[in-house]
C-alpha cells in the first residue's frame, strides 16, 4: 500500500481515461452485474471539474478509480463506478477510495443527501461504515437523468419492468441531517451517562447499572 498513492485526481491524470473508462466496461462485464459505462471524455469531465478519485503506484500504473456526481440540483450525490484492477485487489484500496470519495463529496455539498446503487457486497459494507443505510428506490433521487445513466447496465430491463422500483442493485442513502441528529443523541447520552456516574460515585456507589 505504500508504493499506492490515493488522491482527488487532477488534469495530471486526464491521460488515465481511456484506461478508467475499459477497467470500468471490463469489471462490468466480468462481474456480470450493474456498473454503467463511462466514455473516456466523461471520465475526463469528471477529473476536470475535481469530481473525481484516483489511484496510481508511484511508478504511474492505474490502481482503481471513482467519480463524483450530483443530481436535483446538487441535492443529491452519488459516488458511482467505484473499480479496481484486478492486480490491487484485496490490499484494502477501495475502502480508502471510497472514504476518500465520501469525505470529499460532503466538503464539495454539504447539504446533500449521499447515495449509491450497488450489487457489490463489499461496497455495501464499506457504506454502512461511513453511516449509509439500506432505503428503498423511491428515498433516491428522481432525476431522470440519473435514471437515464443506468441505460449502459446489464440489468437495465429489470429496472424497467419494475417502473424503477427495484432492480439487483441495493440502494443506500447517507442523510447528513439524520447523522447530525444521531451524533447529538450519542454525545448528549455519553455526556449524560457520563455526569451520573459522577455522582454515583460521589454517593459511594460504584455499581452503576444501566
Amino acid at each position: 500500500m505504500d508504493s499506492i498513492v490515493i488522491q482527488i485526481a487532477s488534469s495530471y491524470h486526464v491521460e488515465y481515461a481511456h484506461d478508467i473508462s475499459y477497467l470500468i466496461e471490463e469489471s462490468a462485464k466480468k462481474r456480470g452485474t450493474g456498473i454503467a459505462k463511462r466514455s473516456p471524455s466523461y471520465i475526463i469531465q469528471k477529473i476536470n471539474e475535481r469530481k473525481a478519485i484516483i489511484a496510481v503506484t508511484r511508478q504511474g500504473e492505474l490502481v482503481g478509480f471513482c467519480y463524483i456526481e450530483s443530481w436535483g440540483n446538487t441535492k443529491y450525490v452519488a459516488n458511482s463506478g467505484l473499480v479496481i484492477h484486478h492486480k490491487f485487489r484485496n490490499q484494502g484500496v477501495a475502502k480508502k477510495i471510497k472514504k476518500l470519495a465520501f469525505h470529499h463529496s460532503i466538503k464539495m455539498f454539504p447539504e446533500a443527501k449521499l447515495f449509491g446503487l450497488t450489487t457489490s457486497l463489499p461496497v455495501m459494507k464499506i457504506n454502512s461504515e461511513l453511516g449509509y443505510e439500506p432505503v428503498t428506490f423511491s428515498e433516491l433521487t428522481d432525476d431522470d437523468a440519473f435514471w437515464k445513466g443506468c441505460q449502459s447496465c446489464v440489468n437495465y430491463e429489470i429496472l424497467q419492468t419494475k417502473n424503477r422500483s427495484n432492480c439487483l442493485c441495493t440502494g443506500m442513502l447517507y442523510n447528513p441531517a439524520v447523522n447530525k441528529e444521531k451524533k447529538k443523541y450519542f454525545w448528549n447520552k455519553s455526556k449524560w451517562l457520563s455526569r451520573w456516574a459522577t455522582i454515583k460515585n460521589k454517593m459511594g456507589d460504584n455499581k452503576l447499572s444501566i
